[in-house]
């Protein structure tokens, strides 16, 4: 039995709750168990300088943990002393939401999408994700209302979802106790058609077989599916 009592191919339980900013233009509050993230979407009519005169819009995202989301206080970051964890985890939610944009039809304006970390149990890079895809898509809903935008911009869903080996076993969406003592911690980014966006992962105590990487592929695909209903539901 896994510390949660969960089965090996069970989510933590999932809720994307909408609209929960009056100012920005999209923005949720995704809870995957007792990790929650504040997801919110700005819109801005300006690209930056290198994506200027392409006709092209741009995506990107900005990630940080509130000092007591953890089981101890942490610093509150600066945006010029972001720790190298903290400048990584934002790349790859910036990368991961651009996969399923075209930034064509989004035309020569920005979306930011900050994802705020309010409580911490493992997993807060795949959550952002996850809502940070609901929060792009509802600032993208009002470009549409406008007319500002002729076509959806946003081409698919992404979520992100890690697996593991914990205790021998391959388990889908660590919590922080089995991320803690894993094995084997990866963390595999989707599309809703289930196109790989991006892979991250590691052998922490021993190596992992071509078969287990199989196995938590599927499991992966599996936990994608069920997110990527949540964020249909949530919209």
């Amino acid at each position: 039995m896994r510390p949660s009592g969960r089965q090996m191919n069970e989510l933590r339980p999932v809720s994307i709750e909408t609209g929960v900013s009056i100012h920005a233009e999209g923005s949720c509050l995704i809870r995957c168990g007792n990790t929650h993230v504040l997801c919110a979407a700005t819109l801005e009519e300006r690209v930056p300088p290198w994506v200027k005169g392409s006709g092209l819009g741009w995506v990107t995202a900005e990630y940080g943990m509130l000092p007591r989301a953890t089981n101890t206080r942490m610093r509150r970051e600066a945006k010029t002393a972001q720790s190298g964890r903290t400048q990584e985890i934002q790349r790859l939610i910036g990368r991961s939401l651009r996969a399923v944009v075209d930034r064509s039809a989004l035309g020569e304006r920005q979306i930011t999408v900050d994802c705020d970390v309010l409580q911490a149990d493992g997993g807060t890079r795949c959550a952002s994700i996850t809502g940070g895809w609901v929060a792009l898509r509802l600032a993208v809903e009002k470009l549409m209302k406008s007319g500002d935008v002729k076509s959806n911009p946003v081409v698919d869903h992404v979520a992100a979802v890690s697996c593991g080996i914990h205790g021998g076993r391959v388990v889908l969406d660590l919590d922080y106790v089995e991320d803690s003592e894993a094995g084997t911690d990866a963390n595999f980014v989707m599309t809703g058609s289930l196109g790989l966006v991006e892979l991250q992962g590691s052998a922490e105590g021993a190596t992992f077989s071509r078969d287990e990487f199989g196995r938590m592929t599927d499991l992966a695909e599996s936990g994608v599916t069920e997110l990527v209903a949540a964020q249909k539901a949530a919209l």
